[in-house]
This record gives structure tokens, sequence and C-alpha cells, in this order.
């Protein structure tokens, strides 16, 4: 059985060596598709673009936001602003409002990414330092990876809860059917009865009385729906089973089980079979709700 994978996940990986320690952490929540998001110091271009190599070769739905943290231990801690960058920015803001710029204006500038750099040169220079590079995306793998394990285990309690929720509504679907029998023969007593209320005189041809009440009560008959939901049934266990990436495919399966469903209910002439539908129509949406978080 392969496994179905789920969207939510956290994963860190961390580690020193001689100039400094460091850390990467990752964490996914749900997603339409893959979006990978890259946080990393400035110099360090390369590991955005492996790192979201990787993730594509790992994942296909969700969002992610990887980051790293560097504390650079060697030397004394500097900090370098990037003068060029903060004019600029000063300038466009000055532009745009018309007047000087607040130092707390200025201090938010200072807050971008690029504008001040911790642990100056010395952080630079790492980031031209093959080895360094080679460890760090070696770590940045690891953390990947041990992100989609965490994201198999969401996968493997979403397993168990989604089998359970096709139980349910196979037992639903098993006391619609027992009820399905009768369907015909109800709404043939109602029509008749209601005809002989409203007609009490016989004023309309019992032939073509007839003929309608029959045609009437065949499309009452509920088993093509109930035959149906059984293939759907079935279909749902095989994707459960067949393992990720499947949570397209079941918000799909749900929407087609939840037609179904609707046109059992509105089909109904019996209270009983009624309640079976909307039994069913409650078991289906938490399904479909849980499958969002299978990948």
């Amino acid at each position: 059985m392969s496994e179905l994978s789920g969207m939510t996940g956290f994963a860190r990986v961390a580690g020193e060596a001689v100039w400094g320690s460091w850390a990467w952490e990752a964490k996914s929540v749900n997603g339409r598709s893959l979006d990978v998001r890259v946080n990393t110091p400035p110099g360090f271009d390369a590991l955005d673009r492996a790192v979201k190599a990787q993730a594509s070769k790992l994942f296909n739905r969700g969002s992610l936001q990887v980051s790293l943290r560097i504390d650079m231990s060697m030397g004394d801690e500097t900090v370098t602003v990037n003068e060029g960058l903060l004019t600029a920015l000063t300038n466009a803001a000055q532009a745009i409002h018309g007047a000087g710029l607040s130092g707390e204006a200025i201090a938010t500038l200072m807050t971008l990414k690029g504008v001040v750099e911790t642990g100056g040169s010395s952080l630079r220079e790492l980031a031209q330092d093959a080895a360094v590079i080679e460890l760090l995306s070696d770590a940045a793998n690891a953390a990947l990876k041990d992100l989609a394990e965490a994201r198999r285990t969401e996968g493997a309690s979403l397993t168990g809860i989604m089998t359970c929720l096709v139980g349910e509504m196979e037992g639903f679907a098993a006391a619609a059917t027992k009820l399905a029998d009768a369907q015909p023969g109800l709404l043939k007593a109602r029509l008749t009865k209601q005809l002989d209320e409203l007609d009490a005189e016989g004023r309309v041809d019992a032939d073509r009385a007839a003929v309608e009440i029959a045609l009437s009560a065949a499309k009452a008959d509920v088993r093509e729906e109930l035959d149906r939901l059984a293939a759907h049934f079935a279909g749902a266990r095989d994707l459960l089973a067949g393992g990720s990436p499947v949570g397209r495919k079941l918000d799909f399966l749900a929407q087609e089980l939840n037609r179904e469903a609707n046109t059992l209910c509105s089909k109904s002439v019996s209270l009983d079979l009624t309640n079976a539908g909307l039994g069913l129509k409650g078991v289906i949406d938490q399904f479909k709700e849980q499958a969002a978080n299978v990948e």
C-alpha cells in the first residue's frame, strides 16, 4: 500500500561550524499547487535555487516556507548598511509622499532585506565558500526530507480518518438501499390518493392517469444513484490505497458523491430515505474537508 501524504508539516535542521552556527526551518501548509518561498541571508541566492529544485522533486502541492538563519561567531560582530540601496528607497518614498521622511520611516526602510547586513564582510565571504554552500545545501535537503516525512505522518492519519468516513457513507447508502424498493410503490400510492381527492367526480381519464402515475413512480427509482454511489465508494478506497498525489482526485470525487446524494434526497418520498440521504451528505462534507488536506 502506497503512502498518502498531507500538506502540513514542520522540520528543523541545525548545526555548528568553526565560523558559527546555522539552522534551516521548513514549514508547509495547504495549497492548490506547489509554492516554495525561500528566505536566506544576502549573498546566498544559490541556495534559494537549490532548495526550490529539491522541493519540486519531493512535493507536488502545498505552500512551503523555507528559511536559513546564520549566526556568525568569528571576529567582532559588525553591521553594514547598503547606503546606495537605502538612498534609492528613501528617494522613492519622498517622491511618492512629496515630503521629507521622519527618522521612524527611515528606520522602517532599514528593515528591508539587503539594506542592513549583520556580520559584515565575513557573511559575504562565507557565501563565496563552496564548502560552506555544499554543507548548507545538504542540510537544506535534510530539512526538506524531514518535512516530507512529517507530511507522510499526517497522511497516515488522514488515511485512517477518510477510510472510516467511506465506511460511514457506505452505511448510509446501505440503509437507503433497503428503502429503495419501496420508493415507486410509495409514490404511486401518494399520487393515486391525491388524484382521488382532486378528481372525486372521475373526470380524468383513468388510463392516462395510470400512465402518468407509472412514469412518475419510475422517476422515483433511486437504484441508479445507489449504484453510482457504490462505484464512487470503491473509487475512494482505491485512491486512498494508491497514495499521493491524489488530493485533487479526492476533491473531485467528493463533488460527485454530493451530486448523487442530492439526487437521492430530491427523489425521496419517505422521511426515512430523506434522513439517510441527509446523513450521507453530512459525511460527504467531512470527507471533502479532509480531502483538502491531502497532497
